[in-house]
């Protein structure tokens, strides 16, 4: 307290660096970040501490370019599509990322990545020259060949440490796409990045402008592989980092908590069990002159007094102060034991049954599993060996979300892999009996001709995911029923629901397509705005995510006396005609009070008067109606 009424500008200051510390650099506001964060003006002249790297606007305006692009249901490789909340999305990371603006701003709990690490030899996506238009740059980053699968160099390129943008390319492609993925965290979410020596202090850097420096959780270094290294031009690397941060200073991280052991309570009297501690300390380690205030005399059971001395007469201190032996010594938890004609002073210590040690975790993880661990699992389901390179282990990511993501909470890796993040959270479920659940997002990546995963028929490392994931669940229903009192802890919800990006089902939100040569035939828009092919439920889906509901938000069919069905969507908050609108569907629809109402628009052509009544009886209900 200061005296002084409220600092205005310094409150909104500290609330603004809340909710976007990437603006600030060493406590003040960047104006240049601030004005390429929100506006066209991006430009980065100013010599002073700040990450930096050429191609930066560029990563800026990728960042900016907003996406019509849609997520398209695949029922038939899902495994219990109308009843999981499991999440598996095949497509562009990035493109996704920002499909899942609407619905996931806030709610993840935990993301958990393990991107290109940069060694020179690794494929992936960064912006290009921005003298392209966006129609040539869209076209370029969903090059597909004749199979539909994305070519490498189209979308998807290798980034030799030739290039003199070497380390500003992995930045660039890095940026957006953690940007993006703080937005879709809850205040108290926690990201984890995998990473090595490639690009750790670039990571650091990059994390704390995202993030803000006092977001820093922590470091962990991974022991990732025992013996072998003999690529390695120095000496053996064992290890890896992991990066940690916070989104708020919400964020909690939970130790481990041990029961206590009673029978190390050996001694007894009417309080109940007890074990003692000595209260003299002396060593290199318990200095009376480091602790001088530590150093004083307390009255023995014959009224003497008595100092902290080792064994050999030389000084020591007490393990508590003043204050803190005065406590024991009037609670009567101070045990007097004569040794040698001396007295030492021990603190009785009673056993509480409700009572957990806090266990600290380490920085270092030695014992977790390694990569050999990682491969071995894969073996495990698939049958063969280097179905895919280097998988991480599936202890890591569990050690991870064990004490941090609660049941129902929600889990994202954005850069999937083999799916290893999946079958984490199965096995934690399996164990404590929540229902935690995994969002991961995978590039359909072509798989290496001639290559063990092509030989087995996995075309993409998308589809490698999947299949890991229908192991997993096959392998998890065989444990159920063999030992089903594994599973007592709960209802172990097994499943997960498929996705793939792809371009909007409405000609209106698909402009790029719109040339000279067909701008006749693109005119049918404002009359028929669906595309041709587009199927009913890759319409819905689409309309729920551009409306802001989860992919897994429950959808209902509901029929109107002799009409067509329409969707009641999260019990009943939205609903959604796509097949037929008329007055008794209208009254149906009203009675049903929800709070959103979107059909499309071309379902009351010749019928103008039927759209004008329906939108003032929504208005009147208080509904927001929509036609698309």
């Amino acid at each position: 307290m200061n005296g002084q009424s409220l600092n205005i500008t310094q409150d909104n200051l500290e609330r603004l660096k809340e909710l976007f510390p990437d603006i600030f650099s060493e406590g003040a506001i960047d104006l240049e970040k601030f004005k390429a964060t929100f506006t066209d003006d991006i430009n980065f002249n100013n010599e002073r501490y700040v990450l930096n790297w050429a191609g930066k606007a560029d990563a800026f305006k990728v960042l900016q370019i907003p996406t019509t692009a849609t997520l398209k249901p695949m029922p038939e490789e899902s495994i219990n599509f109308d009843t999981t909340e499991n999440i598996f999305i095949e497509g562009e990371n990035l493109e996704v990322l920002k499909v899942l603006q609407k619905s996931y701003y806030g709610k993840i709990k935990v993301i958990e990545i393990d991107p290109p690490y940069n060694t020179g030899s690794d494929s992936f996506i960064y912006p290009d020259s921005f003298k392209e238009n966006k129609t040539d740059y869209e076209k370029r980053v969903g090059d597909k060949d004749e199979e539909g699968y994305l070519m490498k160099e189209g979308m998807f390129r290798k980034n030799s440490k030739d290039s003199g943008h070497y380390h500003s390319n992995w930045l660039s492609m890095m940026y957006p796409r953690l940007f993006l993925a703080k937005n879709l965290m809850r205040d108290d979410g926690v990201i984890f990045v995998h990473i090595d020596d490639n690009e750790v202090h670039n990571l650091r850097l990059l994390m704390n402008e995202i993030f803000g420096e006092e977001n820093f959780v922590g470091c962990f270094i991974w022991r990732k592989k025992e013996g072998g290294g003999q690529t390695d031009e120095f000496f053996v690397t064992e290890h890896e980092y992991v990066l940690v941060f916070r989104k708020t200073s919400k964020f909690i991280w939970l130790d481990e908590m041990q029961d206590d052991d009673e029978s190390k309570y050996f001694l007894s009297d009417v309080k109940g069990k007890y074990k003692i501690m000595k209260l003299a300390k002396w060593g290199s380690a318990a200095r009376r002159q480091d602790r001088p205030t530590m150093h004083f005399p307390i009255t023995a059971p014959d009224n003497t007094e008595v100092l902290p001395k080792a064994p050999d007469g030389s000084e020591g201190r007490w393990r508590v102060g003043k204050k803190r032996m005065g406590l024991l010594v009037s609670a009567n938890l101070i045990q007097w034991e004569s040794v040698n004609n001396e007295w030492l002073p021990y603190e009785k210590i009673y056993f509480d049954p409700n009572k957990a040690k806090r266990i600290k975790e380490r920085s270092i993880l030695y014992n977790i599993a390694n990569t050999g661990d990682g491969t071995n699992a894969l073996i495990d389901l698939f049958g063969v060996k280097d179905v895919f390179d280097n998988p991480k282990p599936v202890e890591l990511p569990q050690k991870f979300i064990e004490h941090i993501v609660d049941d129902n909470e929600i889990v994202l890796d954005f850069f999937g892999g083999s799916g290893t993040l999946a079958e984490a959270v199965f096995n934690q479920n399996k164990i404590d009996g929540n229902n935690r659940r995994f969002l991961i997002v995978q590039l359909p990546e072509v798989t290496k001709e001639n290559s063990v995963a092509r030989d087995k028929g996995y075309n993409t490392i998308a589809e490698i995911s999947k299949e890991r994931v229908r192991k997993v669940i096959a392998k998890i229903e065989k444990e159920r029923k063999e030992t089903p009192e594994l599973f007592e802890n709960g209802n172990l919800a097994l499943g997960f629901k498929v996705f793939k990006l792809s371009p909007s089902n409405f000609k209106m939100w698909r402009g790029n397509e719109i040339t000279e040569d067909n701008l006749v035939t693109q005119l049918d828009v404002f009359t028929n705005p669906v595309k041709e092919e587009s199927k009913t439920d890759n319409i819905l889906y689409e309309l729920m995510l551009k409306a802001g509901y989860s992919l897994t938000d429950k959808v209902v069919i509901r029929q109107a006396l002799g009409a067509s069905k329409f969707y009641s969507v999260k019990e009943g908050e939205l609903i959604i005609a796509l097949e037929e609108i008329n007055q008794t569907i209208i009254d149906t629809i009203i009675a049903a009070q929800p709070q959103k109402v979107i059909t499309l628009d071309n379902l009351f052509t010749g019928n103008d008067q039927l759209k004008t009544n329906t939108a003032l009886q929504m208005k009147d209900a208080g509904i927001d109606f929509k036609t698309i």
